[in-house]
Order: C-alpha cells, then sequence, then structure tokens
C-alpha cells in the first residue's frame, strides 16, 4: 500500500529581493517522520520551512497530504511555529490566550474555545513549566519562556504536521528535555515533524532524518549522525551509512537554475 507524503516538495526556489536563497530543493516527509534541516546561517532553512507552508513564493512544487500547496485549505492539519514569533508583540495576551489561539487559527470559523480547547492549554502550558504564569501577558515573560508559550501554540490542536524554526532557541536545558518528550509522543501517535535546527540536544534520539542544506541546496541527506550533526560538520559520508544517504551534486537538481 502506498502511503501519501505529509510533505512531497520538488524543486523548490525562491528569491528574495532578487537574490536566489533556494536553489531546486526536493524534500519528501513521510506521516509519523520527524526530518531536521540544518545549515549554517544564510543557508535557506528558515526560507524552505516558510515556502513549505505557504508563507513565502516560490517556484517548483509542494504538496501537503498530497494536494498542491495553492490547493490546500485544510490548516488545522499544520501546528508552525516562526523562528521569531512576534504576532503578539503589541498585544496584551496572556500565556493561555496565546496557546489557545494555536486550537482556535486553524478552524474554518473563530468561535469560542471548548472545554478540551481549554484543557488541551492547560495540559500543555503544563507541561511547558508556565502554569503559574498562565495568566501573565505573554510580552511580560523573558524570552526564553515566550519561547515555550509558542511552542505550546503550534501543538495544541493535535495536528499531523509540525514545522518548527529553531524552537529550542533561547530555553534551558530543563525546558528542552521537556521539549523533547512532547515531540517524541507526537511523533509516536504519527505526527510528522519537520524542525529547522541549529543543534539537535536531547532530540537527536528522535530525528529519523537529516537534511543539511549549504547555499540553498542540499548538500547532504541521511542519517543524523552526518554533516552538520555533530559540533564539526563535515562535507563526507560515513561509511556506515545506509544507501538512503543522497549526496546532492554542487549544481543541484535543477542544474543551478535560480
Amino acid at each position: 500500500m502506498t502511503t501519501t507524503p505529509v510533505i512531497d516538495a520538488t524543486g523548490v526556489t525562491v528569491d528574495l529581493g532578487g537574490t536566489p536563497v533556494l536553489r531546486g530543493v526536493d524534500l519528501r516527509v513521510l506521516p509519523g517522520e520527524f526530518v531536521t534541516i540544518l545549515g549554517a546561517n544564510g543557508s535557506g532553512k528558515s526560507t524552505l520551512v516558510r515556502a513549505l507552508v505557504g508563507l513565502i513564493p516560490h517556484r517548483g512544487s509542494i504538496e501537503l497530504f498530497g494536494t498542491p500547496l495553492a490547493q490546500f485549505g485544510d490548516r488545522r492539519r499544520i501546528g508552525y511555529m516562526a523562528q521569531r514569533p512576534d504576532m503578539f508583540s503589541g498585544v496584551p495576551a496572556t500565556v493561555t490566550e496565546v496557546v489557545l489561539s494555536g486550537a482556535l487559527s486553524r478552524r474554518p470559523r473563530f468561535g469560542w474555545p471548548t472545554r478540551s480547547d481549554r484543557a488541551a492549554a492547560a495540559e500543555l502550558i503544563d507541561r511547558v513549566g508556565l502554569s503559574r504564569l498562565a495568566k501573565r501577558p505573554i510580552t511580560h515573560l523573558s524570552g526564553g519562556q515566550q519561547q515555550r508559550a509558542h511552542i505550546a501554540r503550534a501543538l495544541v490542536a493535535n495536528p499531523d504536521l509540525v514545522v518548527m524554526d529553531e524552537p529550542m532557541a533561547g530555553i534551558d536545558a530543563h525546558s528542552a528535555e521537556v521539549f523533547a518528550r512532547l515531540l517524541g509522543e507526537l511523533e509516536e501517535r504519527g505526527t510528522a515533524i519537520v524542525m529547522v535546527a541549529h543543534e539537535l540536544g536531547p532530540l537527536a534520539p528522535l530525528v529519523d532524518r537529516a537534511v543539511h542544506l549549504e547555499g540553498g541546496l542540499v548538500e547532504y541527506e541521511g542519517p543524523a549522525h552526518g554533516p552538520g550533526t555533530h559540533d564539526h560538520a563535515h562535507d563526507h559520508a560515513h561509511s556506515s551509512e545506509p544507501a538512503t544517504t543522497r549526496p546532492v551534486p554542487a549544481e543541484g537538481p535543477l542544474g543551478g537554475q535560480s
């Protein structure tokens, strides 16, 4: 039986301000798969995930759950966390309101939160260690605490696909362990996870595949112990890596087009 990919992207090319940022990136993610996007600053990591969820224009093909991105309307199935969430920066929203908005924003119509919405929000707020701050305006929290609230917001609707851009930035070691347990539970339930990261830390055992970008191209794709996942990145494949590892030629899948 054929499994429909959660994400099926081919030849994704993005120019920003006239500069090519992605140059023909292919990415396929299956249900329940945890894929991490790695690479140096400016390699195109954030641009890729923003293109995948339809936030910026692109060339090439992107399908979500078997539907072309331009036609995909079931946003309830996707939980997204931006690199620097700022949608509440000027709004006196409490932590609870911010987390609840993750459930409400993916409904066909906005409405009052249900009892189950509130229960799910309260559970996640507790899991990320913010229960005592639940009624406090999110703008009064530290950067790391705000990051934890936005992680909870992305997960509250129990999506089928979670896309996160640097969710580990600014959180301490304990919070990172809690986050790893949350993602582990999601993965066990069959949720697909795509996460941009600089380092994996406690998430490393959960990752099924690493995709390393360099200069807008996929420089490496394979096991998470490959290039870009060590403290010292290197540019050769390990001899023990299986055949699924695919170094990509320098010209990329579009022959250097941008």
